[in-house]
């Protein structure tokens, strides 16, 4: 039996060091938390006549990351699995696995993506989603290059969209990505972040797409100016 792990990660690369070593003490961890004299007398002395411990692991990976020479990519959403012939086993990582948000593999955070296996999701930001418009008049005329969108103002729903399918065109995603409604919006916030205040909203919106693309979207966030902390999306 196979425990398959949705994920996704921030990290640019796993550490050669942190590709398999970190599989095994998260294998441990899960089963102490739910299932803590199984994993004890596994980590003891294994199972059956010959002390063998009947569990096994593969390494994080990440189909849309770029490969570089040297190390060991990783990036967007990716898969980790974790496998043993035992039922028990397996059944006690899926109940310790409910609710958690994160795997910290050896230094690299997992991120437990939800399935989205129905092609839809409502997702909340934390954090102001912010976006930048045309910055034109009525008659089409630029007038700034700093035009920040608030979610009430007319052209907030075709740049949300246009971002949404940017981000899964730079992973190589299925872009067929759509902003269905905005649901909630959230108070009006600016946050200073590098040269100047960046000004949003936290919002929820309902999406629809492939699933890999809204996972992706999901660990990525909302917007724009994600690696400031912009649009980042709750749990």
């Amino acid at each position: 039996m196979r425990l398959r792990l949705e994920v996704t990660t921030a990290a640019r690369e796993v550490p050669w060091a942190s590709v398999l070593a970190p599989g095994r003490a998260i294998a441990y961890e899960l089963l102490a938390g739910t299932a803590p004299g199984l994993g004890a007398g596994l980590h003891e002395a294994g199972w059956g006549p010959y002390g063998m411990v009947p569990i096994g692991h593969g390494a994080p990976v990440f189909p849309g990351a770029r490969p570089t020479r040297g190390i060991y990519a990783a990036g967007g959403p990716g898969v980790v699995e974790f496998g043993s012939p035992l039922p028990e086993v397996v059944e006690a990582w899926a109940r310790a696995l409910r609710g958690r948000e994160l795997l910290d593999w050896g230094g690299v955070a997992l991120r437990l993506a939800p399935a989205f296996a129905a092609g839809i999701a409502r997702m909340r930001s934390q954090t102001p989603v912010v976006l930048k418009g045309s910055g034109r008049d009525d008659d089409g005329v630029r007038t700034t290059r700093q035009a920040w969108l608030l979610p009430h103002e007319p052209e907030y729903p075709a740049y949300f969209a246009q971002n949404l399918r940017r981000k899964a065109e730079t992973l190589g995603l299925p872009p067929d990505v759509e902003l269905e409604a905005i649901t909630w919006v959230g108070a009006r916030r600016s946050f200073a972040v590098g040269d100047g205040a960046k000004p949003g909203a936290p919002v929820e919106v309902d999406l629809r797409g492939d699933p890999v693309t809204l996972q992706a979207i999901w660990g990525w966030g909302l917007g724009q100016a994600n690696p400031a902390g912009f649009g980042w999306v709750a749990a």
